[in-house]
């Protein structure tokens, strides 16, 4: 069987155009600004914030193509929670904005989120925010956003994350939920994350204050300004932010060694991922021709009756191979993105720089991961409350066996 010149050339002319398609498809991803209160706030109005560190989201099946790398997974919920933390402080709305270890902390503002999806081109969140009170202010909502072929330029990214636009909304949705708050309501929220916290240390000095009712914690009464119990909770709980406060460093510069592999392991999925799309766009047409191109070029390659003919499949042919190797290349460098990012999802996991906590009367030495010296100090908290209330809290005891 004989293929004649013309027919082998314009197969590879067709095999070339296809090869030197992209997509055509231009997503834009437009940053909503970050919303502001149209008034100063009062401090006794201003709630602190607290964002757990994000569930990284393994126990769900990928949806996508791109395989979900745990370690990478990992990193991601330790590095979402500083951009949303960065997003809310830009609006100027809220008292302390805190990223912590866990949910298990007694907060005016506590954020959860799940990650459900996160690759360079989507990214899609469950995020719940609930105050001291119980009332959710976002009940598992998803945001979700697709990264733009332009997220990923040198300008855009030094400026922004690719999916900023996620953290923007989020924020707005939580100064917009703010805003439907009256003063007395922001007020009582504060009142009860502060009795909250003073009954998990002096349970049995605080026990009646807040009762939890219809789904709500609900506050009963107050203890008069300058009783020495409450001042006493006030100086640990000062100390508690303290160390939060303290961590915010760890955080910080596992987000700054992050930020470099990162945005290039987004760029390489990004891409792959919409290389992916491409192929599967193509119809059955364009690969079956494209299919015989490829075969036509090896034919000519070897068969031809002229130079111009073999010469057409060996570019064919060395076009394609080109573009097996490109992709091979490309697969290499992410996968050394991604051992970088695994590296650094376990720099918080690893052993830290132990802490030395001066107290009063002794010193104390928190070692272990971040997560292991936020539970010594938990537990320290616990010490700390034997040693300054529980003498009061007897004395007030005796006091009141001597009254009845």
């Amino acid at each position: 069987m004989k293929i004649s010149v013309r027919v082998v050339g314009c197969l590879i002319v067709t095999l070339v155009s296809l090869s030197g398609c992209v997509s055509q498809t231009v997503k834009t991803t437009k940053i909503p600004a970050i919303q502001t209160p149209t008034a100063a706030i009062p401090n006794e109005q201003l709630l602190d914030v607290s964002i757990a560190l994000f569930d990284p989201g393994l126990d769900i099946e990928s949806d996508g193509d791109i395989p979900v790398f745990p370690e990478v997974r990992q990193s991601e919920a330790r590095y979402m929670p500083q951009l949303l933390m960065n997003a809310m402080q830009d609006s100027g709305a809220w008292g302390a904005v805190r990223v912590v270890p866990s949910e298990d902390q007694l907060t005016d503002l506590m954020i959860s989120g799940k990650i459900l999806r996160s690759d360079g081109k989507n990214l899609a969140l469950e995020i719940t925010a609930v105050d001291a009170t119980n009332r959710y202010w976002i009940d598992h909502r998803v945001y979700k956003a697709e990264a733009s072929r332009y997220a990923y330029s040198t300008t855009t990214r030094s400026t922004h994350d690719a999916f900023q636009a996620v953290y923007n909304r989020i924020a707005n949705d939580l100064l917009q939920h703010y805003d439907k708050l009256g003063p007395a309501t922001l007020v009582r929220v504060r009142q009860v994350a502060e009795m909250r916290f003073a009954e998990r240390f002096a349970s049995q000095a605080f026990e009646d204050y807040v009762i939890y009712e219809d789904g709500r914690y609900q506050l009963q009464k107050l203890p008069a300004e300058g009783d020495p119990m409450l001042e006493r909770v006030r100086k640990i709980r000062a100390r508690d932010h303290l160390y939060v406060d303290t961590l915010q460093t760890y955080y910080e510069q596992f987000g700054g060694q992050m930020q470099l592999p990162y945005q290039e392991w987004r760029k390489l999925t990004y891409e792959e991922a919409m290389a992916l799309e491409e192929v599967r766009a193509e119809a059955a047409s364009d690969l079956l021709i494209g299919g015989l191109s490829v075969l036509a070029g090896i034919y000519a390659a070897a068969e031809g009756n002229d130079a111009v003919t073999r010469t057409a499949g060996n570019v064919a042919i060395m076009g394609g191979a080109y573009m097996v190797k490109s992709g091979l290349d490309k697969r290499n460098e992410a996968a050394i993105h991604v051992e970088a990012l695994e590296e650094l999802g376990a720099s918080l996991e690893a052993e830290i720089t132990p802490q030395v906590i001066q107290l009063d009367d002794q010193t104390i030495t928190l070692t272990g991961n971040v997560q292991d010296q936020y539970a010594q100090w938990r537990a320290l908290l616990d010490d700390i409350y034997e040693s300054e209330i529980g003498s009061l809290d007897q004395t007030l005891r005796s006091q009141q066996d001597s009254n009845r």
